[in-house]
Parts: C-alpha cells; structure tokens; sequence
C-alpha cells in the first residue's frame, strides 16, 4: 500500500481510495489530510466546575476508571505518624445518586509501582510485583475488612496492565520483550492468568475497539526497529493482527482514544511533519484531519474521554482533553465539527486525566480536595457560534472545495482480518 500525505498543499503517493472489505468487524481511517484552519483558542470557565485557587494536582498512581464510568480504582496514601507514608487501594462508586469512596487495605501497604484496575461487579484487580514475579488478586469490601482472592502469578521482569475491558470481567496485560510482546488475560479467564500470544514486535498502548472487549488495538514498533504503527488483535479470532493505521511509510502513528459507538479514533502521529494531534473515523473514506486548534505553544494536550451513543455522527462528539503546561493541568473541551477548543479550569484536586462522558454530553471529573473526600464535578460542552461556510454550504469536516490532485488513500485498504503483519 503507498502512503499519501497531503501537508500544506504537498503531495506524495498515487494510490486511489479503496473500501472497507465485506465482512470485516471494522474498517479503516483514512490515511491522511489537509491541516485544518481552526479560529483561535476559546477560554471559558463555566459555573459548574468548583473554584480552584491553585491549578489541580496531578494524582500518582494513576485513577482508573471503568469502560462505562460506574467504578474508580486507584492507589491512595494514608499519612502514618513517624513512618513513611502508606498506601492502600480506594474503589470509588460513580453511578450513584452520590459517589462514594470505600478504602481496600490490606495487611500490608502497597508499593507505589502497582497497577489497580476496577471490575464491573466492584471488585478490584490489583497487580504487585513480588521480586522478578508479577502476582495479581482481586479485592473487594467484606463488612469492616477487605477480602481478597489470589489469582495466580507472572513471572516476567517487567509488565503492565491494560485500560479496562469493556466487557467489564477481563483484564489483560503486556510483557514486552526485546523481539516480542506476551499478551496475558490476567483476570476473567478459566483458571488463573492465561498467556494468550506472543505478539511480533515491541507493543504499547492498549485501545479498546468495541464494547465487547474482542478488539484491541496496540501500538507496535518493529522487531528490528522502524516506525511505530497501531495495529489491531482479534482476541475472539486466535489473538489475530492485523494493520489498523499507518498515515505515510515513515511517519510514528498511534491511537490514543477510540469511540466504538461513532468510530472517532484521536491519534498522535508525526506524519505531518512533526507531532501532531489528529482525528478520524474508523472505516471512512475522508482523510485524517489535524486541527490548529489543538496545537497550544508550551503546552501537552492529551484526549482521556470521547462523548459515546453518537450513533453515525462522530463529528458531533465531544472530546475531553487534559492540557499541561507550566500553570498546571486543566481542561480542554471540543467537538470535530466546532473546530474550536475550550479551555476551562479544573476542579481543585482533580484526579489529572480522568473523566467519562454521558450519552446526553455531562462530564463527569472525579475529584478529591482538603475538604471532600470524593466528588464529581460536572461539565457541559459551551455553546458554540455556527460556523459559516462557503457558498456550496460544505459542513467544517469536508474536505477542501479543490484538493490537491492526490487522492488520499483510506486505511480501508488495511481491513481487520485477512492480513498479516511483517515482522
């Protein structure tokens, strides 16, 4: 497949578009596009989102949350009187009518170094690391006390969880080795954790294509060095791979956020010509697109939560991104098609690149400051201007009126299944 990058008006590469093949769970994304002309960053501060004096805190270890919000993990610090601080593992409950935080100590206190993450029944998977060994149990709240269940050990010297699976029972994690990826189910399966494959390559990341928990994507870098690009693992098809996005031969392109519901996909890639934040739609003809507006001098802007139920319409959903800069950590919010970013300060104690959407557009930003142990604070996407077009009356996404003579090339060409990824 020949790449075609279309960048300030230059063009490379001569393939035509192609589809989607029948049959396969998913499409591809365009290869690539022009760079939008966004308006100027818009700061708003709405009512909603508590006063902060000081920018929020960037919360380590890391919270995570659910495929679908309804529960929190992560590990917090308990101050103890002449010793050294003592961390434990905190589930929180979100899908409430109020949230609420239920401490999981153990007899021991946790390292700092491991992994939580939260189950759909409420239960918490917790990943120590034993000498060269990787253990994992599940934790969960009995009256006064924290019961746990050992599932069994890895042992590896290094290893890492994945975000959440949809399917909200399993839990899988990644040991990278200098050829090869092991990919585990640690959680949910038979009997104990389950080496599933090993992956060619050098593997990261960790999207989530569907909301069955069947399609993962990774991003991989070649056994022998190369550019980094996502591919795709059909865990319901034998842990297949196959190409999922590549923008241009040379260029860096990871996935760093999928939508299953509208196919949104947000994407890092350098194929531009440098680091660039972009968007696409999983299966679609139209190329990449990297806004303007999601380029802010000096500052770091990452997408944590995509608005979901946005059925054939991923323009209009809206996206959550964490800036960082000197000042602090805040909030950005954006839509594809408003091609604006709204800046908005961030609740006090922020748990820093956290957060889920609801169907009907509330962000929901979990937060613990001096005073409240565990909250949410709730966002709405700001009302946004019309954006007038030219005379055809094109929507802000189309492409150009006159496009360079190159034709993009879609990621159709690169379906789910039927392929295979050199090594």
């Amino acid at each position: 497949m020949t790449a075609c990058a279309i960048e300030d008006g230059t063009t490379t590469g001569d393939d035509g578009p192609a589809k989607p093949g029948p049959g396969d769970p998913a499409g591809g994304v365009a290869e690539t596009g022009p760079t939008e002309d966004d308006p100027a960053p818009e700061a708003v501060v709405p009512a909603a989102v508590p006063a902060a004096d000081t920018p929020a805190e960037t919360v380590l270890p890391a919270f995570t949350l659910t495929a679908d919000g309804a529960y929190g993990a992560r590990l917090t610090a308990a101050p103890v009187p002449g010793a050294d601080t003592a961390w434990y593992t905190e589930r929180w409950t979100l899908d409430g009518p109020e949230p609420y935080a239920v401490p999981l100590p153990t007899d021991q206190p946790e390292e700092t170094e491991a992994q939580v993450v939260p189950l759909a029944d409420g239960r918490v998977l917790i990943r120590r690391r034993v000498a060269e060994r990787h253990t994992f149990s599940l934790l969960y709240p009995t009256g006064p006390g924290t019961g746990e269940l050992p599932l069994g050990a890895v042992e590896r010297d290094a290893l890492a969880l994945l975000p959440p699976s949809p399917d909200g029972v399993s839990a899988y994690a990644l040991a990278v080795g200098a050829y090869s990826t092991e990919l585990w189910r640690v959680a949910g399966g038979a009997a104990g954790p389950e080496h599933l494959a090993d992956l060619p390559g050098r593997c990261s990341g960790g999207v989530w294509l569907d909301r069955a928990g069947r399609l993962l994507a990774l991003d991989r870098e070649p056994a022998g060095g190369g550019p980094v690009k996502t591919v795709a693992v059909d865990l319901g098809r034998g842990t297949e791979m196959t190409p999922l996005l590549q923008i241009a031969p040379d260029s860096d392109d990871r996935l760093l956020l999928a939508d299953p519901d509208s196919g949104l996909l947000l994407i890092r890639s350098d194929a531009p010509g440098h680091d660039r934040l972009g968007w696409g739609v999983l299966g679609s003809c139209l190329p990449v697109r990297f806004p303007d507006c999601l380029r802010l001098p000096d500052c770091s802007v990452e997408p944590f939560a995509v608005q979901p139920g946005q059925m054939l319409m991923p323009e209009s959903c809206a996206v959550a991104l964490r800036i960082d800069g000197a000042a602090g950590s805040w909030i950005g919010l954006w839509r594809p098609s408003g091609r604006r970013l709204h800046q908005l300060a961030a609740p006090g104690g922020w748990l820093a690149g956290s957060g889920v959407w609801s169907r009907d557009g509330v962000l929901k930003l979990p937060y613990a400051d001096g005073d409240t142990a565990c909250a949410v604070a709730l966002l709405e996407m700001p009302a946004e201007a019309e954006f007038a077009d030219d005379a055809r009356g094109r929507q802000p996404s189309e492409p150009p009126v006159n496009p360079p003579v190159c034709t993009p090339v879609p990621l159709g060409q690169a379906p789910l299944v039927g392929r295979t990824v050199p090594d």
